[in-house]
């Protein structure tokens, strides 16, 4: 997979990692077809000497150095067999991929932190949720560092297709209407990763020009893929039922109310014979789940009604490839799918703040009434409620009740509106949702000035 072109953020979190002193070897979990493995090989050679990568899946055989003993030391020094390049601990990245292949590999992983953390190991499978569970195996839960890695983010995306309008935005210090010839460009290139998704072959193929029917093979090529996957690491029973959620999902984001219901999938269909299901698409890291919450209360989680939540898709570009929704319909600011143009709108904010998140969630809130506040999430000590409107009207009550209601010191709407600030009320091109951090930072600034 040529992704060499996608400066990605998380080589940064290894980085850090890497010169950590209470360091522990790296579970990396995520989706498939994300880039991890070219992400773990990439890290290796921009920021170590040497990088050795054992593949279980490829070469079994060297399950059996697991088999025979849990001595870091003598596990490297089989495996040193296996590698061209030399072991050396502070010098070498050592990649474990595919591990869901060797339990005793994935068990390794404790006696590397407690008996030899002065070696850097990174670990990744695919689907390692979801295998992890099908045959029971233990993780090494406090001896290892699980790192989840994410699609491309718009932000990311911005970086390769237009670096100098991303070196616009990096380089702001307050917040204010942007010119615009920078609106434009945001407008122009988001609707670009609106049809790619974040998924690194599509995203290198649109980048390179190659047409927008190579960027649909390659999108269906996944959800191909996916689909195999269904077969290979599901439960006989739960293949249909899992198949049946994952292709409701372009329906159910459809509903003027995005609340998952089931009778969308079949007529009849009940929450307790469906759970397993959402289950494995989370751990296969494919769906996000959304909470209702019945307030915002401090901690959200402590609010969260499990009877109740919003299930979006882990890129939406495969969403839109899903909904068979041709990328001409997204690329054109007027064309009429209120519905659908809403969802995925939600679907590329809430995949630019995923990974921001890190391992806190989001929520949403609705009133009793009609209102509903499409994220809701805890930053710090604050709960901030977020609006999305897939274009420039902004019309509705929604934050307006919830304002009144609740009364938060800060609110926010990603839109594709100039970006402001007046009382509270931060106004974002949905562009920048990934910028969210930087934004809190300018917000923070300006409450401490008002303050003097």
């Amino acid at each position: 997979m040529c992704i060499m072109n996608i400066e990605r953020d998380i080589i940064n979190q290894f980085q850090v990692w890497k010169d950590a002193p209470n360091r522990k070897p790296i579970l990396l979990r995520g989706a498939r077809q994300i880039g991890k493995t070219w992400a773990m090989e990439t890290f290796g050679k921009e920021c170590f000497k040497y990088c050795v990568k054992f593949d279980f899946d490829r070469h079994p055989e060297m399950k059996s150095v697991f088999q025979v003993s849990k001595s870091p030391e003598r596990i490297l020094k089989e495996l040193s067999l296996y590698c061209q390049q030399p072991i050396i601990a502070g010098e070498t990245l050592i990649i474990f991929d595919e591990i869901q292949e060797c339990e005793e590999a994935l068990n390794s992983l404790k006696y590397f932190c407690e008996d030899a953390p002065q070696y850097h190991i990174i670990a990744a499978g695919s689907l390692l949720g979801v295998a992890v569970k099908k045959r029971k195996m233990t993780v090494p839960v406090g001896k290892v560092r699980i790192v989840n890695m994410y699609p491309i983010s718009f932000r990311e995306f911005l970086r390769a297709s237009d670096k100098r309008t991303y070196e616009y935005i990096e380089s702001l210090d307050q917040i204010r209407h942007l010119p615009e010839v920078i609106m434009n460009k945001l407008r122009t290139e988001y609707r670009r990763y609106q049809v790619s998704g974040g998924m690194p072959e599509a995203v290198v193929t649109l980048l390179e020009d190659k047409g927008i029917s190579e960027v649909d093979s390659v999108l269906q090529d996944i959800l191909d893929l996916y689909e195999l996957d269904f077969a290979k690491y599901a439960a006989p029973r739960e293949i249909p039922r899992i198949h049946s959620i994952w292709h409701s999902l372009p329906a159910q984001l459809s509903k003027e109310n995005r609340k998952f219901i089931y009778k969308v999938i079949r007529s009849g269909a009940r929450s307790k014979d469906y759970e397993d299901a959402l289950m494995w698409l989370e751990d296969a890291g494919m769906i996000y789940r959304v909470y209702n919450i019945s307030k915002p209360g401090m901690p959200l989680s402590a609010y969260a009604e499990s009877d109740a939540f919003k299930v979006y898709a882990c890129d939406c570009g495969l969403l839109r490839r899903l909904a068979h929704l041709p990328a001409m319909v997204v690329t054109d600011p007027i064309a009429n799918y209120t519905e659908f143009k809403g969802a995925l709108a939600e679907n590329a904010v809430l995949q630019s703040i995923k990974p921001i998140m890190g391992e806190q969630m989001l929520y949403y809130w609705t009133s009793p009434g009609t209102a509903e506040v499409e994220f809701v999430l805890q930053w710090d000590n604050e709960i901030i409620p977020i609006e999305v409107k897939a274009e420039e009207n902004i019309s509705g009550s929604s934050l307006s009740v919830y304002f009144k209601k609740y009364a938060p010191r800060y609110r926010m709407r990603f839109s594709m509106q100039n970006l402001q600030y007046n009382e509270g009320l931060l106004s974002s091109p949905s562009p920048l949702a990934g910028w969210i951090g930087k934004w809190m930072q300018l917000i923070c600034k300006i409450q401490a000035t008002d303050l003097q």
